[in-house]
């Protein structure tokens, strides 16, 4: 069983920072090409301009809720690399939801960041891998996508009502589209986090720094894990090793979900 991604190509979205960051790095480290994409171009560039130019890493800077956006991705990958096979759907926004104002307009924004721009990048980058596997024999896996859940699908808080809804809907798109995309060898799997130290949690914390007790007390490992310690399961999910994997949500928290859910914010 190999878990190498050794000259495959991949796209990873929200990688200018935080968990995106750590496994785009990881790709490039274990032999991918990798596209990087976030809209943040100039942490794109401090991050990654260095190597950017050169060798198996580029980055695409836009706002990936466009349509054109995400065929211009999709194309730029294309343009450096001749093909896709991997894609990290990491892009992620939290923010609070206000459950009795109805001028909040959070939950639209979330599911629009958080849930429609994967499915849209997803319709996309399955449509080039059959293209690219046309006539192709076997039964080796043509694609592998996946997406970037919370644990907050399950246990969240009021204030989080957008941010769980949204990833609750990731988790439903991942096992519809492994079941519409299983004929084609393409497989979608989703890995669900929580007690992870992403870019988001950290300005949380920064905010409300009683979190990072209420968060530790309630996960069994009793610590915050590194966005590193993500990024092994995600390569898992990439790679062959995982070839009869599809329509799964693996939970990466630190035996936290294990638990009855309390107050402790659900990042």
């Amino acid at each position: 069983m190999s878990f190498s991604i050794s000259g495959k190509t991949a796209i990873v979205t929200g990688a200018a920072n935080g968990i995106g960051l750590a496994i785009a790095r990881n790709f490039a480290d274990r032999g991918a090409n990798v596209m990087c994409a976030d809209m943040d171009e100039k942490r794109l560039s401090e991050e990654l301009g260095d190597v950017a130019e050169e060798g198996n890493i580029r980055y695409f800077a836009g706002d990936l809720r466009q349509r054109l956006t995400i065929a211009n991705l999709v194309s730029a990958t294309i343009d450096a690399f001749e093909q896709v096979d991997i894609l990290v759907n990491a892009s992620r926004q939290v923010m609070e939801t206000d459950a009795l104002n109805p001028e909040d307009t959070s939950v639209e924004t979330l599911i629009d960041q958080n849930l429609m721009t994967a499915l849209r990048l997803s319709q996309q980058v399955a449509r080039r891998m059959i293209k690219q596997a046309d006539g192709r024999d076997g039964d080796a896996s043509v694609g592998s996508i996946i997406n970037l859940s919370s644990i907050a699908a399950h246990q969240t808080r009021p204030e989080l009502l957008g941010y769980s809804i949204a990833a609750a809907g990731l988790e439903q798109m991942t096992r519809s589209m492994a079941l519409a995309l299983a004929p084609h060898r393409i497989r979608v799997n989703a890995v669900a986090f929580g007690s992870v130290m992403s870019a988001s949690l950290q300005s949380s914390i920064g905010d409300h720094p009683d979190w990072r007790d209420e968060i530790e007390s309630r996960t069994p490992l009793h610590r915050i894990a590194s966005p590193k310690e993500l990024v092994d399961a995600v390569q898992f999910l990439a790679s062959d090793g995982s070839g009869f994997v599809t329509g799964d949500v693996m939970t990466v928290d630190g035996g936290r979900s294990l638990l009855d859910p309390v107050d402790a914010p659900a990042h």
